[in-house]
C-alpha cells in the first residue's frame, strides 16, 4: 500500500478438535477472503490446524500426519496468491514436537518458528506434549517436501515490512521474544494464542499487547483460539487484537460462535519515525539478547493500491472517547502546576493578563483562575486588562468585560488607540493604510502595557498565544509573541476552543456559561483592522492563514510523526473527506509548509511555558530547527500533489 501502509489480518475460524481436514477448509476459505480484501499478512490461532485442545492426542503419527497434509492442501489451493500466510501446528524435529507457526507464501514454506515459552501450570500441561525452542538450535527441518528453516530468531522481510513471530505464554515472558524481534528489525510483530477465557484476564491481554507494542514500537497483531476448542475444562473467546504502538486498532467480537477476519492497517512508516527520534530504543539495540537474526525474503509482489480501513481522526489534538472529563482535567492540571511553581519560585502574588475576549486570553485566564485558588491567593491578584483598539467590536468587548467579571478579577480598561496614533505620528506612517506596521504597532503597544503593568505592581505577564499560532507564525514578532511564562504555549486552536467549551458546560454558573460559549462562538480575530460598517469583525484569521482544523492535523502529522506533505496530504483527504475538498486541503498545506520554515525565528526565541501533549515547539523542547532552513524540497512536493 501506499505511504508505509500494511493491511494485516487476524483470523479466528471455527475449528473441530483434531479435524485436521474441516480446519484446513476453514482456514483456506479465510485466506482466500483475506487476499480478496487485499490483506498482504494474516495470522491463525495457535494450533489452528489440529485444534489448541488436542491433549494426549498430540503424540498419535495419524494426526500429526493429517496436520501435514492439511499444510499442504491449504498450500495448494493458496499457491496463485499473493498473501503471506502464519497458521499453528505441532512439527516433528529430532524426535520432538515443536508448538510452532508456519509461514508460507505462493505453495513455498518461508520458515517455522517454535514456541519458546511452554507453559505448564494450573490449566496449562504443554510441557507434557512439547518442546521449547530453546532445547534447538537454529536448523532446517523437511516438511511437505520442503526443507525449511526453524527458529524462534526468524525475521520475515517483505517489501513493505519486517516481521517476527511469538506464540501465545511467549508474549507472558518476563522478556519476550517479540523484545529482542524488534531491537532486530521486526516493525510487525504476530501472536498466534490459544488465550482461554477468565474473569477480567481479556483486560489483562489487552494491556499485555498494548504495552508490548508500545514498548517495541512496533505493530501487533494477536489471534486466540475460537468457538470449537473443547470446553471439557476452559472455555476460548476467540480474540482478534491489532495494535500500533499502544493504539488499538481494530478487535473482534468476543465469545462469537462464528468465523472472524479482524482486518486494518499498520502504519509502518510511522513506527521507523518513532525508532528514529526514541534514542532509548537505539541505545537499547546493544544489549539485545539472544542468538543472531536469521533474515528471510518473502516473494515480491505488487502493492495494490486499497483505500484504508482504519480511521484518520480529524482532530487528534482533541479528547476523544469515554475520558474526556479526565482528559480536559489532566490539561488543566498541567497548566496550573506549570503556572504555580513559577509564581512560587518568583514569589509573586500578582499576574496580568491582556484579555481581547478570544479564545487563548479566556483559557489562561480561566487557567490563571484556578492557579490562584489552588494556592489560596486572591483572585484580586489577577489583572485582567482589555485595551480596545481600532479594531474592537462591541462583542470581545463586552465578553471581556463580563468574563473578568464573572470570575472576580480586577479589571482594567486601557485603551491604545491615542498612544498608537501617536506613534504613526512618530514614524510618520499613514494610517489609513492597514499593512503589517499598521497591525504590529497595535500588538506590541498592548505587550508594552501589560509589561510596563506588571513592573509596576512585581507581577508577571501570563502569555495567550497558542501552539497553532505558533507554527505558523500567526504572532507579531515581540508582542503577543512574548510574555513571562506562556501557559497556552503547547495547546493548539482546536484544543483551546473544546476546553473553553468544556468549562462552560462543567460547573459554571449561567451568566458565566453564556460568555464562554459566546467566546467559543466568535470567529478567531487579532482585531487590528477596523470592523466593518456593522461593527463586526472584518478580519477574520482563518480566511487569511486557513481553517484551524486542518492546521492543527498537518501541524500533528508533521511534527509528531515526521510525516511528508504527501502523506499528511492523502491522511487529511481522508480524514476530511466530507468537510474539504483536494484542491483547499493541498492550498491550506502549501501554505503551512511556507509558513512554519519562514516562521522559525519566532520559535527560537519563545517564553518559558509547559509542555501538556506528545507535540511542543518550545526550542528546549521538541523542536530544535534553524531559523534559516530551506522549505524548497517540502513546497516542490506540494506543487507536486
Amino acid at each position: 500500500m501506499k505511504y508505509g501502509f500494511v493491511r494485516v489480518a487476524a483470523a479466528i475460524p471455527i475449528v473441530k478438535v483434531a479435524d485436521c481436514k474441516f480446519n484446513a477448509q476453514q482456514i483456506e476459505t479465510q485466506i482466500a477472503i483475506a487476499d480478496g480484501k487485499g490483506v498482504q499478512i494474516i495470522i491463525f490461532p495457535e494450533l489452528s490446524i489440529t485444534g489448541y485442545t488436542c491433549a494426549d492426542l498430540f503424540g498419535q503419527s495419524l494426526l500429526l500426519e493429517e496436520a501435514e497434509m492439511a499444510l499442504m492442501q491449504i498450500m495448494n489451493n493458496t499457491r496463485q496468491m499473493d498473501i503471506i500466510s502464519i497458521i499453528g501446528m505441532p512439527v516433528v524435529m529430532n524426535s520432538t514436537l515443536l508448538n510452532s507457526a508456519v509461514v508460507f507464501q505462493k505453495g513455498k514454506i518461508l520458515g517455522i518458528v517454535p514456541k519458546t515459552y511452554l507453559p505448564n501450570y494450573k490449566e496449562f500441561y504443554e510441557q507434557r506434549w512439547f518442546t521449547s525452542a530453546l532445547n534447538h538450535p537454529d536448523a532446517n527441518v523437511r516438511l511437505c517436501g520442503q526443507n525449511v528453516p526453524v527458529s524462534a530468531n526468524l525475521l520475515f522481510d517483505t517489501p513493505e515490512t519486517c516481521f517476527g513471530i511469538e506464540i501465545c505464554e511467549d508474549m507472558w515472558a518476563p522478556i519476550p521474544p517479540s523484545s529482542a524481534l524488534a531491537l532486530k528489525g521486526a516493525e510487525i510483530i504476530f501472536n498466534m494464542s490459544a488465550d482461554n477465557e477468565g474473569i477480567s484476564k481479556h483486560n489483562y491481554v489487552r494491556s499485555l499487547v498494548s504495552q508490548q507494542s508500545a514498548r517495541c514500537l512496533a505493530g501487533y497483531v494477536f489471534s486466540s483460539s475460537g468457538f470449537g476448542e473443547s470446553t471439557t475444562d476452559v472455555v476460548f473467546a476467540g480474540n482478534g487484537l491489532i495494535y500500533e504502538n499502544g493504539t488499538l486498532l481494530a478487535e473482534s467480537e468476543r465469545f462469537s460462535f462464528k468465523e472472524q477476519l479482524v482486518i486494518s492497517e499498520i502504519d509502518v512508516e510511522r513506527l521507523r519515525g518513532e525508532r528514529l527520534t526514541n534514542t532509548t530504543f537505539a541505545a537499547n539495540i546493544g544489549n539485545c539478547p539472544g542468538r543472531p537474526a536469521i533474515h528471510i525474503s518473502t516473494e515480491f509482489v505488487n502493492t495494490r493500491d486499497l483505500s484504508l480501513t482504519r480511521s484518520i481522526e480529524a482532530h487528534p489534538f482533541v479528547p476523544q472517547g469515554k475520558e474526556l472529563d479526565e482528559r480536559c482535567e489532566e490539561i488543566f492540571a498541567i497548566q496550573i502546576a506549570g503556572l504555580a511553581k513559577r509564581l512560587v519560585h518568583t514569589h509573586c502574588k500578582t499576574v496580568v493578563v491582556g484579555i481581547s475576549g478570544g479564545l487563548d486570553s479566556t483559557l489562561a485566564l480561566l487557567v490563571c483562575a484556578k492557579t490562584f485558588d489552588k494556592l489560596d491567593l486572591p483572585r484580586k491578584g489577577i489583572i485582567g486588562i482589555t485595551m480596545p483598539g481600532f479594531g474592537t467590536t462591541d462583542r470581545t468587548y463586552n465578553n471581556a468585560l463580563h468574563l473578568m467579571a464573572s470570575l472576580g478579577v480586577t479589571i482594567k480598561e486601557i485603551s491604545i488607540k491615542e498612544s498608537c496614533i501617536q506613534h504613526f505620528n512618530d514614524i510618520n506612517h499613514d494610517m489609513t493604510v492597514h499593512d503589517v506596521t499598521y497591525e504590529n504597532s497595535q500588538a506590541r503597544e498592548r505587550t508594552q502595557i501589560l509589561m510596563d503593568v506588571a513592573n509596576q505592581l512585581g507581577g508577571l505577564v501570563i502569555g495567550t498565544g497558542d501552539l497553532s499560532e505558533l507554527a505558523l507564525g500567526w504572532a507579531t514578532y515581540n508582542g503577543d509573541h512574548m510574555s513571562m511564562y506562556g501557559v497556552n504555549g503547547s495547546i493548539p486552536k482546536t484544543l483551546v476552543k473544546y476546553l473553553v467549551n468544556w468549562v462552560a458546560l462543567n460547573g459554571m454558573d449561567n451568566e458565566s456559561r453564556i460568555t464562554l460559549l459566546d467566546i467559543v462562538d466568535t470567529p478567531i480575530s487579532p482585531e487590528l483592522i477596523p470592523a466593518d460598517e456593522n461593527g463586526n469583525i472584518k478580519q477574520k484569521t482563518e480566511d487569511l492563514v486557513g481553517p484551524y482544523e486542518l492546521h492543527d492535523f498537518f501541524l500533528y502529522q508533521f511534527l509528531r510523526f515526521g510525516f511528508r506533505p504527501a502523506k499528511i496530504f492523502f491522511l487529511a483527504s481522508i480524514a476530511f473527506r466530507d468537510t474539504y475538498d483536494e484542491e483547499t486541503i493541498k492550498k491550506w498545506l502549501t501554505i503551512f509548509c511556507r509558513r512554519f520554515f519562514q516562521q522559525q525565528f519566532k520559535r527560537s526565541c519563545l517564553p518559558d511555558g509547559p509542555k501538556v501533549g506528545s507535540v511542543s515547539l518550545s526550542p528546549r523542547g521538541d523542536w530544535r530547527m534553524p531559523s534559516d532552513a530551506s522549505a524548497a524540497s517540502w513546497l516542490k512536493e506540494c506543487e507536486e500533489l
